[in-house]
């Protein structure tokens, strides 16, 4: 975008330029545009193509422009290779840099520090707002480095800091914290790190304007994390991955805190915020964990437990009375043993649900009993499942089951992703089609694609990618996906009012053929 600007006004110029020598050409007068240009070293007169801007005005060009499209210019004149140096925004890795990695999938150390050592120092006058250092790949660069360069960029004006080191430096790097003291982090609105230990000193406050918190294996105790927290106040994203000293994570009350996301913290044993404002909270780990949150405003939650023994069990018999107000509830299941039970609670708010279940470990599950959640939400409007392929036969037809008559007026948008041709699938979907009064679209896909929701990137039905390939399929899979699409014809299709819109997807019948098999 500002590489256009740059274009337009350049042309605009020239064109000015190009008016004024006709007029003066028609009127006679000896003048020349050459008056404009500038005199070199040797004698030499050259036309300069640069308009006379102040060097603030192309300061503020080159900083919209692309890093790589801003450090290109600058061999085009000094003027720019002056702006390039003030560039405010610098994301260093091996790609922005044009480094190649070698057979060993080890990139050129040397080159890759001579080239930030030299951008970095060259923009030490002017200061950097934000810098991405992806050292990831650099698995064989000295420590030494970093702290020199993290030296240079951390100055009173940076407002953002990513750091992505390679997963060795998890045990053997220390974050220099003190340079975030003494006002060099007061501007600081995202600090990403990864890969090291973060030790802020206990009673030194900092970072007071800090918007987003992004922690990805890093060592940092509670007592230090709560002290962190306690002086940001302006903080509205937490994000905690992988930190393994965490045992109980204790969110002081930091008003503006709004979305607080953990993952993988194998350690954690409890969650304890007092946030009043938190609304969106992510949640995954191989267990459950205690919860004690400020309720009434959490909006928007997404829990996943990978080891939890029917997860889905524990969240339609809890959440409605620990999360009352939630508008939005996507659950991920991966040990689901016993069928959803029925409940009286009710989640009074909630207008999306979305429910991943890792059925083919246990094909025993009864689909149909996730009417519960369809009851137990009656100003739900979209619904998704998700589920692996069940390998199961249809079984008898005759003795199809229905649920008791239950009217889901608010319910609009159903999807299912790996529908499959189990009788309990089938009976879930035709319970949805005869009590969803207001059904407008139900999508049946037989493939769990998560990449391809929108069937797109499926090339048997998107012309542009026919040159590409599909995501490959076990054989069997692509069997059970064909028995799903014989199941929605003659269980289901007929079954769909002319108000619903139907959408049947399969498998791709170029890459998903069972033939050349």
């Amino acid at each position: 975008m500002g590489l256009l600007a740059l274009k337009r006004l350049m042309s605009k110029q020239q064109r000015e330029r190009e008016r004024e020598h006709r007029r003066h050409k028609v009127q006679g007068r000896n003048k020349s545009i050459t008056s404009r240009s500038k005199a070199t070293k040797d004698g030499r007169r050259l036309r300069n193509p640069l308009p006379n801007l102040p060097e603030e005005i192309w300061y503020h060009i080159h900083s919209l422009m692309p890093m790589e499209d801003s450090a290109r210019t600058a061999c085009v004149s000094r003027t720019f290779l002056r702006s390039w140096r003030h560039h405010p925004y610098l994301i260093l890795s091996n790609r922005t840099l044009g480094l190649k990695q070698n057979a060993s999938g080890k990139g050129d150390v040397w080159a890759f520090t001579t080239k930030i050592d030299q951008i970095l120092k060259n923009h030490s006058a002017a200061g950097v707002k934000t810098l991405e250092l992806d050292v990831f790949e650099c698995r064989d660069l000295n420590a030494c480095y970093l702290s020199d360069w993290l030296q240079i960029a951390i100055t009173p004006k940076i407002e953002s800091l990513t750091l992505e080191l390679p997963s060795k430096y998890e045990e053997e790097y220390n974050f220099p914290c003190s340079l975030l003291f003494g006002g060099n982090g007061n501007l600081i609105r995202h600090l990403h790190l990864t890969y090291c230990a973060f030790r802020p000193k206990i009673g030194i406050g900092c970072l007071r304007s800090l918007t987003k918190l992004h922690l990805s294996h890093v060592h940092i105790s509670e007592e230090e994390l709560v002290c962190l927290l306690s002086n940001s106040l302006a903080l509205l994203q937490l994000e905690l991955n992988r930190c393994s000293e965490i045992i109980c994570l204790e969110i002081p009350c930091v008003q503006q805190l709004s979305c607080l996301t953990v993952s993988g913290c194998s350690m954690l044993q409890m969650i304890d915020s007092k946030a009043p404002n938190l609304s969106t909270f992510n949640f995954t780990g191989d267990n459950l964990v205690q919860f004690s949150l400020e309720s009434l405003r959490v909006k928007n939650l997404d829990m996943a437990c990978l080891e939890e023994i029917n997860f889905l069990n524990y969240s339609i018999t809890k959440l409605p009375y620990m999360v009352p107000n939630l508008e939005a509830l996507t659950l991920s299941s991966y040990n689901e043993m016993v069928n959803t039970p029925t409940i009286a609670a009710r989640f009074h708010h909630l207008n999306y649900l979305e429910i991943y279940l890792d059925a083919g470990l246990f094909p025993e599950y009864d689909f149909l009993s996730l009417g519960s959640f369809l009851g137990a939400s009656p100003v739900l409007e979209t619904f998704i499942l998700r589920c692996d392929p069940v390998l199961e036969d249809f079984g008898d037809a005759s003795n199809m089951r229905q649920l008791p008559k239950h009217k889901y007026e608010s319910l609009k948008d159903v999807m299912i992703y790996g529908f499959c041709s189990a009788k309990s699938m089938v009976e879930l979907t035709c319970h949805i089609l005869e009590n969803a009064i207001s059904l407008e679209s139900i999508t049946l896909d037989t493939v769990n694609d998560w990449e391809d929701e929108e069937n797109l990137g499926r090339c048997s039905v998107a012309p542009a990618c026919k040159s590409a390939e599909c995501c490959y399929l076990e054989a069997d899979v692509i069997l059970e996906a064909n028995k799903g699409l014989m199941a929605i014809q003659k269980y289901i299709a007929a079954k769909v009012p002319s108000t619903v819109q139907l959408d049947v997807r399969g498998p791709c019948s170029r890459c998903h053929s069972l033939e050349p098999m």
